[in-house]
């Protein structure tokens, strides 16, 4: 199981937000680059990344700080946030990023996503995020019709490897994941799952690992030092 620090950007700084609430946020680090060689020096084997102001806009707005990041660590780095065409993939792989994460367009340019798939395969990793199990799209500021669960059967059946799964109402909450629906993914598709959103303790990923989950993304449990990462290498 991989275990992904994350490493959210607004205006170019390291933060957190709650429920993905953009006036509830707490800054971290000023340059984001500081937490990614703090948990690459921890045993990091991978690196999360979120561009809150590109997922709002809708194009890259902290291409540098990833581009910097990107270049300061020996590990993989994997980006979501305002990835809504394939020239902004194209960007993103050659700022030396391994893997870009969609989903907005995911939902609302399924063809654009399967020309993705076909060309650039494992590199595209699909983001179902999802409030009382509908599909949210637009930095999470819109929640469509459309059932999370049947997305990710979809999205399988489609050639799709890996897809990361938040809980917009565990996110940034401390109170757990929502280990309901990760069973359920599990059981229903191929799919490689992701855990994001809650995770507040290694109990949370050891129940996730039982489950079969293949990676937990954990963000506040780690800067707040509720989970400390030289625990989870021990595991």
């Amino acid at each position: 199981m991989m275990i992904y620090p994350a490493i959210d950007i607004k205006d170019g700084r390291c933060v957190r937000l709650r429920q993905g609430k953009f006036d509830d946020i707490t800054v971290y680090y000023e340059n984001p680059a500081e937490a990614a060689a703090l948990w690459k020096g921890k045993g990091a084997g991978y690196i999360h990344i979120v561009d809150l102001d590109g997922a709002l806009e809708g194009v890259p707005k902290n291409l540098e700080v990833i581009r910097e990041i990107a270049k300061s660590v020996d590990i993989p780095v994997q980006i979501g946030g305002g990835i809504r065409s394939k020239q902004t993939v194209e960007l993103l792989l050659s700022a030396g990023v391994r893997r870009v994460i969609i989903g907005t367009m995911a939902v609302k340019d399924r063809g654009l996503l399967d020309e993705l798939v076909k060309e650039y395969g494992d590199k595209i990793v699909v983001g179902i995020d999802a409030k009382d199990g509908k599909v949210a799209v637009e930095g999470w500021e819109e929640v469509s019709s459309i059932d999370s669960l049947e997305l990710a059967k979809e999205l399988s059946l489609a050639g799709v490897k890996t897809v990361i799964y938040t809980d917009i109402s565990k996110d940034g909450m401390m109170s757990g994941p929502n280990f309901e629906v990760y069973g359920e993914l599990k059981q229903n598709t191929t799919l490689e799952i992701i855990a994001s959103g809650g995770i507040s303790s290694i109990d949370d990923i050891k129940r996730l690992a039982a489950m079969g989950v293949d990676g937990a993304i954990v963000g506040k449990a780690l800067y707040s030092g509720a989970i400390d990462f030289e625990d989870l290498k021990n595991l």
